[in-house]
């Protein structure tokens, strides 16, 4: 059996990681890429910019990149039965049963009619429930009304992860349960706020913590130790920089938001994870799902889910892509197929099933604009670039 990634590739691979530290664009990086039983890892830079060496086992605030974990826990959940794709959510979620929704997103919030039907789980992973993120929503001179009433909520649903911001898990289904829906479930894509219900769900059919769940359910059967909602060991977290005109500016460090445990385990954004923890996620799916989903559950979340109109809904968000359960599908170019999710914290990860081949790129400079996403680009294109001609997945085997 030969191996999937050619040295000449892994070389390139490794020269794309320098080049972006060296020449001042991030801090600091770890950068994988992974085929069969190979994995490359270059830890480059500095936790800070005057802090200590990164390392293989660094800790990075993944955000968004929580997401897919969070898709995971519910189907292991689904696969013991405690919860059903296609069942209302509202005999765990009595907050959001008998739902209102504004006839316009921008419209007051009495403007509202009753909901045509009820929230189901999968509704919630594939972000058609009705409520969360749209692009249009920061365009106007002033917020919408529904938008301005989340924010004095502190329900989180712009801006990025603040995990010590947010009420307790029933504070904050209940005050959500106080907004009518932006749109009818089913009718469009509405990013991360799915996330955040989830973990509440999660919580009250498990009958433990969202995290407890999370633990028992993935991260302890895929050894992923370093993987939690909080840092354990400070010295191992990047400093989070924001990028400005006058260059890198701490935006959070780590005695900052994720040195202590927060009262919401925010599913959509809440994760701390490194290089190795996020590989063991994306074996277990190259896995079919042993030993944390049924095959037929990991099937399910990496593939797309949405209708055309759905998808047409999400705007620039899933340009090039659909949504699959807890993450996105390429649907054009090389990487077709491929599931992952970024996180604008400065995370990426991406695990193509039928390859093989997992990259996953964590930084500590938040996404500000499409040029700050270019070095992950550039180690996804490495990393394909790395392949052996004509190795599959199957060819593994």
């Amino acid at each position: 059996m030969s191996d999937g990634l050619t040295g000449t590739g892994l070389q390139e691979f490794s020269a794309a990681a320098a080049r972006f530290v060296d020449e001042g664009a991030l801090p600091g990086l770890v950068a994988l890429v992974a085929c069969g039983e190979q994995a490359h890892v270059e830890a480059r830079g500095r936790l800070a910019l005057d802090g200590a060496p990164v390392q293989r086992d660094s800790v990075f605030r993944i955000s968004s990149t929580s997401k897919p974990l969070t898709a995971a826990v519910v189907l292991a959940l689904v696969d013991e039965g405690l919860l059903e794709l296609d069942a209302p959510v509202d005999g765990w979620l009595p907050e959001l049963a008998d739902r209102r929704v504004l006839r316009r997103p921008d419209a007051p919030l009495d403007d509202a009619v009753p909901a045509e039907r009820a929230v189901t789980v999968r509704d919630l992973l594939t972000f058609t429930s009705g409520f969360g993120v749209a692009m249009e929503m920061f365009d106007g001179p002033e917020p919408w009304p529904v938008v301005a009433a989340a924010d004095r909520l502190r329900l989180g649903l712009v801006g990025p992860p603040r995990p010590q911001s947010l009420p307790a898990p029933d504070d904050w289904v209940a005050a959500l349960g106080t907004l009518p829906l932006m749109a009818q479930p089913g009718e469009r894509w509405l990013y991360n706020t799915g996330s955040q219900v989830l973990g509440v769900l999660v919580a009250r059919a498990a009958e433990c913590t969202f995290g407890d769940a999370l633990t028992s359910r993935v991260l302890e059967p895929l050894g992923m130790r370093d993987t939690g909602f909080w840092a354990r060991e400070p010295g191992r977290l990047a400093t989070a920089y924001r990028p400005t005109g006058g260059g890198l500016e701490v935006w959070d460090g780590p005695d900052g938001e994720w040195s202590r445990p927060p009262a919401f385990e925010d599913g959509a954004g809440g994760l701390l994870s490194t290089a190795d923890d996020l590989l063991a996620f994306a074996r277990m799916l190259l896995r079919d799902g042993q030993p944390v989903l049924s095959a037929g559950a990991a099937e399910q979340m990496t593939r797309g889910q949405l209708t055309p109109e759905q998808a047409r809904s999400a705007g620039v968000f899933l340009d090039g892509r659909t949504w699959g359960l807890g993450g996105s599908l390429l649907t054009d170019g090389p990487m077709r197929g491929a599931f992952g999710w970024e996180g604008g914290l400065g995370t990426s990860w991406l695990v193509d099933r039928a390859r093989g081949l997992t990259v996953i790129v964590l930084t500590q400079r938040l996404f500000e604009g499409p040029a700050d996403y270019a070095p992950h680009a550039a180690l996804q294109e490495a990393a394909y670039a790395a392949l052996a001609p004509g190795h599959t997945r199957e060819s593994e085997r």
